[in-house]
């Protein structure tokens, strides 16, 4: 098997579900969410755009019900033994397989918890499933439960936190020499995929970020690539990825001479920052994070430039996002606990004015202050 932990930790990331199974009177879990899968197994794939789940009842009992193509994909890549094939065919419903093998694994009556909130679950197969299991057991929406307990990272997972880190700091390195007038936006992309792709990294869960000029104002990856002006903007979002685990880092870059707004925006973005690392630690929650964030912004009238949130929890994660469900958002009660991998990003677009600003990276949150881990500095680059 290639597995990127020993099975001692697999052994205990079970254990730690099913006390969370038990604890919600859950006799079973239907996995869709191929993050919950990695994290609880290893199996590593991009097939979840198909139907399958784990099944993983209570008492660790596993079974994964999938297609061909990943039957030895799953024998290679996780602890999995029991690996169902449901048939390929003209109108194919394989929630009747699904259905069959919980019968088989005295499942009826019982309460089912399903992940429904995932990227591996789409509107017809959550209509198939209810309509399949109405009757044969209780289904519970258990979308987080397993998403809650991949927060917090343990030692193994935190060495990949940090090479991941240290890749997302390769990318910004081989991307600042390109970055300059007459720079192309495709040479600079490539750079810094090739940088994570030759030191080991893996591809991330969603494309790279990169703007400039009018594009410098989005916070999403389109297609088209442009060359530098003498006088620009650009506006870079990545991550580093090692073994699917992320650190995401984010950046404005300024062609030329720094506008007035430039700076401004800048020192905005740097304050808040600043200011949510002072609470970035146990005792404060994700909502409080947030709250920084727009205290700071709104004092220096940034209210209607800003985000409605401000960052987010990392992990192990798939196409087509590096996010976990877990955001700095206004009034989320989620706690900060030591050992949690957080982004957190200032963004800030000034449509009426065509200028842009954005700063942030991954911090590992401790028991006390939290620890950046990026080597770069939150400084404004002006090349």
């Amino acid at each position: 098997m290639a597995l990127h932990f020993d099975t001692r930790e697999y052994a205990e990331r079970m254990e730690r579900l099913s006390q969370a199974m038990q604890a919600n009177k859950l006799d079973v879990m239907l996995l869709f969410s191929q993050e919950s899968m990695y994290w609880l197994t290893g199996y590593d794939t991009f097939g979840y755009c198909f139907f399958q789940t784990l099944v993983v009842k209570a008492d660790g009992t596993m079974a994964l019900l999938t297609r061909s193509p990943d039957l030895r994909q799953a024998r290679h890549t996780s602890t999995i033994d029991n690996i169902v094939v449901w048939m390929d065919r003209a109108n194919a419903d394989p929630t009747v397989d699904l259905k069959n093998m919980l019968s088989e694994m005295d499942l009826l009556g019982t309460r089912i918890g399903v992940e429904y909130d995932t990227h591996g679950m789409t509107g017809r197969v959550a209509r198939l499933i209810d309509n399949q299991l109405m009757n044969f057991g209780e289904l519970v929406d258990a979308s987080y439960l397993v998403s809650g307990l991949r927060l917090i990272k343990s030692p193994a997972e935190i060495e990949y936190v940090r090479r991941a880190a240290e890749l997302a700091d390769d990318a910004l390195d081989a991307a600042l020499p390109l970055i300059r007038a007459g720079g192309s936006e495709a040479d600079i992309l490539a750079a810094m995929q090739g940088a994570i792709l030759s030191g080991g990294g893996d591809y991330p869960a969603n494309e790279f970020i990169i703007g400039s000029g009018e594009d410098a104002l989005l916070c999403r990856y389109k297609s088209g690539r442009r060359t530098l002006d003498d006088k620009d903007q650009l506006t870079l979002e990545w991550a580093g990825v090692s073994a699917h685990y992320h650190a995401a880092m984010m950046r404005t870059v300024v062609i030329g001479d720094a506008s007035a707004r430039h700076r401004e925006l800048y020192a905005a973005c740097h304050e808040a920052i600043v200011e949510i690392e002072k609470i970035l630690r146990p005792g404060s929650t994700f909502g409080d994070v947030f709250d920084v964030h727009a205290r700071v912004m709104d004092a220096r009238g940034l209210t209607r430039h800003r985000l409605n949130a401000c960052g987010y929890s990392l992990g192990a994660r798939f196409s087509p996002s590096w996010m976990e469900h877990q955001m700095f958002h206004v009034g989320n009660p989620q706690l900060i606990e030591p050992n949690m991998s957080l982004f957190v990003h200032m963004i800030v677009a000034d449509s009426e004015r065509g200028t842009a600003m954005t700063l942030g990276h991954t911090y590992l949150t401790t028991e006390d202050a939290p620890q950046a881990l990026s080597r770069h500095p939150l400084e404004l680059i002006v090349r």
